[in-house]
């Protein structure tokens, strides 16, 4: 069923044009962060990573748990919020999650048309949509799909996506740390289902960990499975900016 709906969004002009148009926001016109197809798709792919770790050591999706449903649904439902959880973002950077749940539910049921039958293509599609509007900084996950998501979306933390704004010039701690992001890697914990082990190249990264994700984690229902380790892995940190000028303005603020 994941591959029929993943070839059935491959197909969809309307998604790649919301994502297209939701990176143009972002990346043109706000110099935020990426939020193309790359970032919706690695989003899956981890969100993938953490829902068969957690099945793999013995914990229940709440689809299985709730409905009676499988383990395949709950997979469903984590790689269709990933992939749409942005597309808000198409309309305005404000409120994109609420903009996202208007566009992704009419889509959906296009999408898992003669895939689902009802009553359980509704049960998904309400489920992503839960797990889409919990993404948010305020966001209250009711599911262990939903959580997946809100871990998942902070775990793209990569220095990837912020090269643009960053190579722009756009520095800031957000552009900053996540320039100093090599790479995430998930596998099995010592102590806990997951471990995810954050690689930098300089300790301003820090601030992606126990910032973001730190916000991203708690409340998200994930915490009892979750150990999170970052380290720098080289000798010497990397100099990511060698001299910053604070822009301050003068005395009327200008």
């Amino acid at each position: 069923k994941l591959r029929r709906v993943l070839e059935r969004i491959g197909a969809d002009d309307q998604i790649k044009a919301w994502w297209h148009v939701a990176n143009v926001n972002a990346v043109a016109r706000l110099e935020i962060n990426d939020h193309s197809w790359v970032h919706v798709q690695i989003v899956a792919n981890i969100a993938l990573k953490l829902l068969r770790q957690l099945t793999k050591h013995g914990v229940e999706p709440s689809l299985v748990h709730d409905y009676r449903l499988t383990a395949d649904e709950s997979e469903v439902v984590v790689v269709l919020a990933s992939l749409l959880h942005d597309i808000g973002m198409s309309v305005h950077r404000r409120d994109h999650e609420d903009w996202s749940l208007f566009l992704a539910e009419p889509k959906m049921r296009e999408l898992l048309e003669d895939i689902y039958e009802e009553p359980d293509r509704t049960v998904v599609v309400s489920e992503v949509l839960q797990a889409i509007t919990s993404h948010r900084a305020d966001g209250e996950p009711l599911s262990v799909e939903a959580g997946i998501l809100r871990v998942a979306d902070a775990l793209d933390m990569a220095k990837g996506r912020s090269r643009i704004p960053f190579e722009r010039g756009s520095v800031s701690i957000h552009s900053l740390s996540a320039a100093a992001i090599d790479e995430v890697r998930i596998g099995d914990g010592q102590t806990r289902p997951i471990r995810v082990e954050i690689v930098m190249n300089n300790s301003s990264g820090i601030y992606q960990v126990d910032g973001l994700l730190k916000a991203k984690l708690r409340g998200s229902g994930l915490e009892p499975y979750v150990e999170v380790v970052a380290r720098i892995d080289t000798e010497a940190e990397k100099r990511l900016v060698p001299v910053y000028h604070l822009e301050i303005g003068g005395p009327d603020g200008s």
